[in-house]
């Protein structure tokens, strides 16, 4: 299973937000034991890193950073992923990104927090409660 990760997904766990972190926490277990391949948009890298750095320092947002890579691949923004975004039905540019993003690196799946801002996604969609649930109905 190749699913996206949404910036807001990594942030649950990192910030610890409950009540969101148990599921988002259980999936990213999941990609650890690479029962998923995870990947994250290039711009969540960049955006996590920007908002751990004001409120942690800049060598905790570092070390964040690092365990990142060492569990997730990295979806390119590039020139055709920009165009696409731009060509895409979305309202929200940085959402139309992070689609067109993980189309172009094969993944299949998107998890958020935010699925309707997806709703005109072309990959499935879930909510972590949802994912997890599915994965538990499939034994994964």
């Amino acid at each position: 299973m190749k699913a996206l990760f949404d910036t807001n997904v990594i942030l649950d766990v990192l910030l610890d937000r409950e009540p969101f972190v148990y599921d988002s926490l259980y999936l990213l277990s999941k990609v650890e034991q690479s029962e998923i391949t995870g990947f994250v948009c290039a711009t969540t890298i960049t955006t996590i890193h920007y908002l751990a750095s004001k409120t942690l320092g800049a060598d905790q947002a570092l070390r964040h950073i690092n365990s990142l890579l060492s569990l997730f691949v990295i979806a390119p923004v590039n020139r055709i992923v920009i165009e696409n975004a731009i060509n895409s039905k979305f309202n929200d540019f940085e959402d139309a990104v992070l689609h067109a993003a993980a189309q172009h690196a094969g993944a299949k799946y998107i998890v958020t927090r935010n699925s309707i801002d997806f709703k005109k996604s072309q990959l499935s969609v879930f909510e972590p409660p949802e994912l997890v649930n599915a994965l538990k109905l499939l034994k994964i």
